[in-house]
């Protein structure tokens, strides 16, 4: 247990694990005149601890438009010579592969050879490290000619992309250094117009009968037509498409927890209410479930603007599970299930905050490991990877921002940065 202050003089106790009241009350007889915050509900900062607890609450939230909304992008710097990511201690983090170009979306073939998605010029590009030594040796593009591809999937030893207007079936990856074909398993127009929120997700279903896209609304917040601001499952033999899940604004990350069909999400909320709304969210996605946007948020709560247009609609909107910090911009997740991270991290969730644009004191640029007990979110998270922001606050001045996490074979967690054009790898090195 550590005592931080943060930037209005609060402070707060944070741990690898869990807040302790006994911990807690002795900091309190330590330091009587100051009043201990649990968790905080946005980045401290740039210096932020590794292990700085998080647990935001529905019925803490402020009310819409309790602080303005403000524009406040971050500064893109180069990589300072030395910089060096921050992990929990045990862990070991190096540069896996540099010189990308906005990668994505990552998966991790039998052999572990990476694929990897480069969304800015449209391609797939093939990782290799072909003396194990944790850096990548050979950057080789293995198809080319999509538009913004993000989603990424292998299954039955076949390559599947996902870009903004189709899913394409690009062929065996067994190998091969360059795709077989390429051929889209979508209807023109299944994934929804061009423009707004560009990524598609791609996670095909445990049985493998089926397969899931994400996609997003084109505006902030606003009525649009299906299928923006859903996801959508598609059956894989004979192409049939269905809405799995709706009011989603923009949801990006898919994953099913380990050894079960339940599928869970990442969303980014909408903007333009105030710094501390409205929060992302990771939640299990209820079949035929509808998450409010834009009507609603985080359960009945209307939307300002739209919530008069369909009350019966704010009525219905489903609690998310866990509540992100407001605007940090969770762009995917992976649940652990590999077998070299330390047994207490098996079954938990990491996901990639690719930082904030609209909130007066930045928030995210980092990873964050999202607690799960017996499979179930206990609604808390703590930050697992920390660094790529490295000073400032109006606006942060970042050098990275992640935006994509798979693991290894090994059960190494990889990290894909979009805006440096890197890959990091993290790794127990402990006892």
């Amino acid at each position: 247990m550590q005592l931080q202050f943060d930037r209005h003089g609060r402070a707060i106790l944070f741990g690898v694990k869990s807040f302790s009241v006994v911990a807690g009350l002795t900091a309190l007889l330590l330091c009587p005149s100051l009043a201990i915050e649990e968790r905080p509900t946005a980045s401290i900062g740039a210096d932020e601890a590794i292990g700085t607890q998080y647990h935001i609450r529905v019925d803490d939230l402020p009310a819409p438009y309790a602080t303005q909304s403000v524009g406040n992008r971050p500064v893109i710097i180069d990589r300072p010579a030395g910089a060096q990511l921050r992990v929990p201690e045990g862990f070991e983090v190096s540069l896996f592969a540099d010189g990308l170009q906005h990668p994505r979306g990552m998966v991790v073939a039998p052999g572990g050879v990476v694929f990897l998605t480069e969304a800015n010029v449209g391609q797939v590009t093939r990782l290799v490290d072909l003396d194990d030594d944790g850096l990548v040796d050979t950057k080789t593009v293995f198809a080319r000619d999509f538009r913004l591809p993000s989603g990424i999937a292998i299954h039955e030893g076949d390559l599947y992309v996902a870009d903004e207007r189709a899913v394409w079936w690009l062929g065996t990856v067994e190998g091969r250094e360059v795709a077989e074909g390429k051929r889209p398993i979508t209807r023109a127009g299944a994934l929804g117009d061009a423009g707004g929120h560009w990524t598609r997700m791609l996670k095909f279903s445990p049985d493998g009968k089926s397969f899931f896209v994400s996609v997003g609304s084109e505006s902030n917040v606003n009525e649009e037509p299906k299928p923006r601001a859903t996801i959508q499952q598609f059956d894989l033999e004979n192409g049939a498409q269905t809405m799995y899940a709706s009011g989603l604004r923009n949801p990006i990350g898919l994953a099913f927890y380990p050894g079960s069909d339940r599928l869970f999400t990442v969303v980014n909320e909408r903007d333009g209410l105030g710094d501390g709304l409205v929060p992302d969210f990771l939640t299990e996605v209820t079949q035929g479930g509808f998450y409010g946007w834009p009507y609603a948020y985080l359960g009945p709560k209307a939307d300002p603007k739209f919530g008069d247009i369909r009350p019966d609609l704010v009525a219905a909107t489903l609690e998310p599970d866990v509540l992100l910090a407001a605007h940090s911009a969770a762009l995917d997740l992976v649940f652990y299930d590999g077998d070299q991270f330390p047994d207490a991290y098996h079954g938990d969730a990491f996901v990639a905050f690719h930082g904030s644009w609209n909130a007066s004191e930045p928030t995210g640029y980092k990873v964050v490991r999202v607690h799960f007990e017996n499979g179930e979110p206990v609604g808390s998270y703590e930050t697992f990877v920390a660094g790529f922001w490295t000073e400032g606050d109006t606006p942060a001045r970042v050098w990275g921002r992640p935006a994509g996490v798979a693991l290894t074979q090994e059960g190494h967690l990889l990290i894909a940065d979009d805006e440096g054009g890197t890959i990091w790898q993290v790794r127990w090195a402990g006892d």
